[in-house]
Order: structure tokens, then C-alpha cells, then sequence
């Protein structure tokens, strides 16, 4: 992960401060590549501990096609928490009362949570996020009304036109992005915006293009969201892992999460994991969190931050 870490430390360095839709700031810069040969292991971090639970999680809800964050409640994942609960309060007219990050907003965000768990008709208003990656990859809308599931269509690709340069999920729906920001579902419009994926002498690479980039927080999450998603289409379309490239174009350390970027970057990387898959699964749809395991992971403690929302 030497790679990860020499970006992070060139944004620490050279990074121009700008002004965000947050309010918090950050660090940017524009334009930056990274590689992982994911024969030589599987690129978490090592340098922190990451939340591996909620990435599987994440990456099944994503391909299950759901916007509504109750299923990853249900399983204990709460990283999409703080975007429906901001337009809540803001819906309310209780931002004022509820301080962001204060005790009585945390406190605030378990109830809203538990209600959404609990209450069917309060998740179905509250908790969906509008048109996001679970919609664009499985749902997407055209013009004319009809829905195109780009994941199935890359697996059809794969398995029949290997070759192809066309094999690639869009998650910018131009139609929809004015919808997503009028209708404030809270969360921005996507982030991981395009992947695309290649095939030569029979392995499977994929190429992201993520048009902005929490570098310490989120980039962890979707190195390895991306890597495990190529690892179960190589399985299930007959092909070896080759590489993920991460392609950046504003990718930025926000301004309060430059001490903990400062203590990552003192911690000296670890061998990298193994991701084993269940070999029984031949169809993408049909994974379950309990086929995955990982083996030989050994990260440096966990390092808190908080979201920019």
C-alpha cells in the first residue's frame, strides 16, 4: 500500500486549500493514479484498521440494487447514516437544536436510526437515499422510461465479448443529478462516477475514475470495494484477478483529518492480506458476506475521524 501512502503524503505536502460544499475545507489536488496487482494480495490498509464488515456489506447492498439504507442497519452498518439524517433534521427545522457531532446529536441519530430499523412507513420516507449507486448500477433510468442494469450487462460482456473497450458502469446519470440535489436525499451526487473493465490474457483489471476523493476516509473503503468487486467477477465470469486502478480527479484531505492523516503516515506498512472466495458461487447475485474471508490481516490500530456531510 506504499502507493496509497506516497499520495496521501504528496496531498499532505502540495495540496492547495479550498473551499467545499462541506464548509470544512480541504487539501486538493487534481489528477492522480494508483495501482494494485491484486495477485500480490488484497489492497487493504494496513497502516489503520479498516471496517471490512461494512465494505462486504456495502458492495452486496450496492449490487442488490437497494437505495434505502435499512438493510445495512439491519446488519449493524451505519457508514450512510449521518446523509438521511442531516435532511431530516434540516426537513424539521432542528439542525439549531441539534448541534452536529454534539452529544445530544448523536444521541438525535440512535433514535432516528432505531425508527428506521423499527418503523417501515418512517424507512421507506427517511431512508432512501434517492437515485445512488445501487440505482444507477441495476436501475438505471433512461429517457424513455426503461431501466438498464449495467452489472448483468457487464457480466454478459465478460463471459461473451471479453474484448469488448464497452465494458463499463456508469454511475453519473446526467438526467437524475439535478433530481438528487433539488430533492435533497442528503447523500451527493456519485462520487465513483465510472469504472470500466479489461481483459488480457485472460485476467480481469479494473479502472475507476472517482471525480472527488475523501482521501482518508472514504478511499480506503472503495480500493477496497473495487478490488473485491473484480475478485468476484473474475470468479463468476472464469478469469484471473490482474489489477484496480484508481484514477482521481479532485481527490483531497479535509482540513480535520490532517493530525490523523499526519499519524497514519508515521506507521510503517504491513504485508498485505489474502480475500479468499467462496468457490461455489457462480453467480454474482448470489454471494453472501459469509463467502468471504479474509486471512493474515494484522493493520495498525484504527484511526477516528469525522464525515464531511
Amino acid at each position: 500500500m506504499q502507493q496509497y501512502l506516497d499520495l496521501m503524503r504528496k496531498i499532505l505536502n502540495e495540496g492547495v486549500k479550498k473551499e467545499d460544499r462541506t464548509g470544512v475545507g480541504t487539501l486538493s489536488l487534481f489528477g492522480a493514479q494508483i495501482r494494485f496487482d491484486l495477485s500480490q494480495g488484497f489492497p487493504l490498509l494496513t497502516t489503520k484498521k479498516v471496517f471490512l464488515r461494512g465494505i462486504i456489506h456495502e458492495l452486496l447492498w450496492f449490487l442488490s440494487g437497494s437505495t434505502n439504507i435499512k438493510p445495512l442497519l439491519q446488519n449493524n452498518v451505519h457508514i450512510w447514516d449521518e446523509w438521511p439524517f442531516a435532511v431530516w433534521l434540516e426537513t424539521n427545522q432542528l439542525q439549531a437544536q441539534y448541534p452536529r457531532y454534539s452529544e445530544i446529536w448523536e444521541e438525535k441519530k440512535k433514535e432516528f436510526v432505531n425508527k428506521i430499523l423499527q418503523d417501515d412507513e418512517f424507512a421507506q420516507k427517511w431512508g432512501d437515499l434517492g437515485p445512488v449507486y445501487g440505482k444507477q448500477w441495476r436501475r438505471w433510468q433512461t429517457a424513455e422510461g426503461k431501466e438498464v442494469d449495467q452489472i448483468s450487462y457487464v457480466i454478459n460482456e465478460l463471459k461473451n465479448n471479453p474484448h469488448s473497450r464497452r465494458i463499463l458502469v456508469s454511475g453519473w446519470n446526467a438526467g437524475e443529478i439535478q433530481n438528487l440535489i433539488k430533492n435533497k436525499s442528503g447523500a451527493p451526487p456519485l462520487c465513483h462516477s465510472l469504472f470500466q473493465f479489461y481483459v488480457i490474457n485472460g485476467k480481469l483489471s479494473c479502472q475507476l475514475y472517482q471525480r472527488s476523493a475523501d482521501y482518508f476516509l472514504g478511499v480506503p473503503f472503495n480500493i477496497a470495494s473495487y478490488s473485491l468487486l473484480t475478485l468476484m467477477l473474475a470468479q463468476v465470469c472464469g478469469l484471473q484477478p490482474g489489477e484496480f486502478i484508481h484514477t482521481f480527479g479532485d481527490v483531497h484531505l479535509y482540513l480535520n483529518h490532517l493530525e490523523q492523516t499526519k499519524l497514519q503516515l508515521s506507521r510503517e506498512p504491513k504485508p498485505l492480506p489474502q480475500m479468499k472466495l467462496n468457490q461455489n458461487i457462480k453467480d454474482l447475485f448470489q454471494f453472501k458476506y459469509e463467502d468471504f474471508t479474509l486471512e493474515n490481516y494484522d493493520p495498525h490500530p484504527a484511526i477516528k475521524a469525522p464525515i464531511a456531510v
